[in-house]
């Protein structure tokens, strides 16, 4: 087949799926924007999404990549991870080509949004499927007449076989806050991360990618624009808590996300932000 694009109903929602070189693909819904299946051309699907997510729109969707604005997670006063992952967007742009497959969507301000945080936006999420990677990019415009701040998230749910098997490399030498211990600030001494408990941590002012080793599910990780990197696991206690989440989810995830939450962004009246982040099979 050759790359393109389908509008499709997915778990009864309005979603597009895009076809890649070599048999790989995504979906992508409308609802939030939200990446729901990146699979490669070995046949293998790259990200988790739980088989107890909700799909009406009442809540977010719990897995693939949601899109956290303009509040990360509890940090504000704003609902948690912000306004946009249960709104409908806008397909604004979809084109292929022999090597990739693309579709952005759009979201902006409206008079709900506006009761909760007073300022008038505008959101493109890009998602560019080739072979063995996607990129997703996430661009935020300011289209009123004052300056305002943000964070922001592509909360990436990675699916991995068993959690405690794999390992993040990369993050040596950051400092993070852990939110899993009382937001205290450490810094990262192990050439490696793996995963034995809840984990929640923020790590700062990240440049390097990262490399997510699982097997025969490795990906690379990288991000611009993104000056954090958040890492999540609710590992058992949590995810009991999570009714969204089957009692073995934790096991199969772990959330590697491009983020701006603890570094708060700046964007006068009239200017874009850009932030992506890019997934590799390896």
């Amino acid at each position: 087949m050759k790359p393109g694009i389908e509008d499709i109903e997915f778990h009864g929602i309005p979603a597009l799926r895009l076809h890649g070189p070599q048999g790989s693909s995504a979906v992508i819904a409308r609802l939030g924007a939200q990446v729901l299946s990146w699979i490669t051309p070995d046949g293998r699907e790259r990200l988790y999404l739980s088989e107890r997510a909700v799909f009406d729109g009442s809540v977010a969707i719990r897995g693939g990549v949601p899109v956290c604005f303009p509040q990360f997670s509890d940090r504000g006063e704003l609902p948690r991870h912000g306004l946009v992952r249960t709104r409908q967007w806008e397909v604004s742009a979809r084109r292929s080509g022999e090597d990739y497959a693309l579709v952005t969507l759009s979201t902006g301000d409206d008079a709900a949004s506006r009761a909760l945080w007073p300022h008038a936006f505008n959101l493109e999420l890009t998602l560019m499927l080739e072979a063995d990677r996607i990129d997703l990019e996430l661009c935020v415009a300011n289209t009123g007449e004052l300056p305002f701040e943000f964070t922001a998230a592509l909360h990436t749910y990675l699916r991995v076989v068993q959690v405690e098997d794999v390992a993040l490399e990369g993050l040596y030498g950051h400092d993070y806050r852990d939110a899993a211990n009382a937001d205290a600030v450490q810094r990262d001494s192990g050439t490696e991360l793996t995963v034995d408990g809840e984990t929640d941590r923020i790590y700062r002012r990240v440049r390097r990618p990262q490399l997510l080793r699982a097997g025969n599910l490795s990906l690379g990780i990288q991000q611009q624009g993104f000056p954090d990197t958040v890492v999540w696991n609710p590992w058992v206690d949590k995810c009991a808590k999570l009714a969204d989440l089957p009692a073995d989810g934790w096991r199969h995830l772990l959330c590697v996300e491009a983020a701006a939450a603890d570094t708060r962004q700046q964007l006068a009246a009239g200017d874009e932000w850009y932030g992506r982040q890019t997934l590799v099979a390896v």
